[in-house]
């Protein structure tokens, strides 16, 4: 048998293998099982991020308490250095108020953002569990079809090593060098051995070229799509 009515046998199982991992890769539990791998790791990601805010807004509240009690000592310090040392004259008395009533609202305006700072870590800390109840209920969900799909897979898994037997026999008596040709075409045309069919390529139906239909005259096994790429048998 020639060696491209050989290859025409090859692609009919090597079609037929790849129809089969199609619908094994569109199988209802494995559908559901990656939309709940995928939800699975955005809520991960969820939570990494509330982990990451919350570490930011502590060493921020942090800073802002120590802040607060530093300048708390500073308006006690001004204050207590005003009635020990009153000032001379009213202009030096304004200036040392105006300080003091600085300092104070600098105090005001930290304990406000970290009031705001607190109502925020604890509704980070309602967000954290609420991502992680929705996460159990997901895992949960996930585990019990990945127990249907491992069955499904196994159960399929060996019609799927049968056919992957029958094409590698089907390979035999075929040279490497068109096997890797064949192998190169199907990674953007398949199949990637058509007929002829009234001068036209079966595959993407184009009509041949003056030069390739010279070459059908000649009396050739197959010509080259000009146009995809696929090899066209020509008996």
């Amino acid at each position: 048998m020639e060696q491209f009515e050989l290859l025409w046998q090859y692609q009919q199982v090597d079609m037929e293998l790849d129809r089969y991992e199609k619908e094994m890769r569109g199988s209802a539990n494995r559908r559901e099982l990656l939309k709940h791998r995928d939800f699975l790791l955005e809520q991960q990601g969820v939570l990494k991020k509330i982990e990451t805010d919350v570490e930011i807004m502590g060493d921020r509240m942090e800073a802002l308490a120590d802040e607060i009690k530093r300048l708390n000592g500073s308006v006690a310090e001004a204050a207590a250095n005003f009635e020990a040392n009153r000032p001379q004259d009213i202009e030096e008395a304004k200036k040392q108020i105006a300080a003091i009533q600085k300092l104070i609202a600098t105090i005001s305006r930290y304990e406000a953002e970290l009031a705001k700072m607190r109502k925020d870590s604890e509704a980070r800390d309602r967000q954290q569990r609420e991502v992680r109840v929705r996460a159990a209920k997901a895992r949960a969900e996930f585990d019990r079809i990945k127990l249907l799909y491992d069955e499904e897979y196994k159960a399929a898994s060996v019609k799927l090593e049968e056919l992957k037997a029958k094409v590698a026999k089907a390979s035999d008596g075929i040279s490497q060098e068109l096997l890797e040709k064949y192998k190169t075409i199907k990674r953007h045309s398949a199949p990637p051995v058509t007929r002829l069919h009234e001068d036209r390529c079966g595959g993407c139906n184009m009509q041949l070229s003056a030069a390739e239909k010279d070459k059908v005259r000649s009396g050739v096994a197959y010509v080259e799509c000009e146009n995809c790429g696929r090899l066209i048998m020509i008996k």
